[in-house]
């Protein structure tokens, strides 16, 4: 994005960053919400799509995805999953 927001954008962007940090387990409101708090107001509608549809995914799951401890399955194995995964990565566990 470049900066250009709309009424619409900005309510998405409002709604999807509640929900990242709204997930269920603490863990999961860590990565996300942090992640979106950084980084989602950058994204592309397209992007945003595509996180919109990633933060479905149920918690336990995802977070095993994240962790490493399950493989990703290939519809959620894309950039923007890379990109949360190196986010998290990079934040640490106190977000430092």
């Amino acid at each position: 994005m470049t900066g250009e927001t709309s009424p619409d954008r900005d309510i998405r962007l409002r709604k999807l960053k509640f929900r990242s940090w709204h997930r269920g387990i603490k863990e999961m409101d860590l990565i996300l919400g942090r992640f979106a708090d950084t980084i989602l107001d950058s994204l592309s509608d397209s992007e945003l799509d595509t996180y919109e549809t990633l933060i479905e995914v149920e918690d336990t799951q995802l977070y095993n995805w994240l962790t490493g401890r399950e493989t990703v399955p290939g519809e959620h194995d894309h950039a923007l999953f890379a990109r949360i995964k190196t986010f998290n990565h990079m934040k640490g566990p106190g977000g430092r």
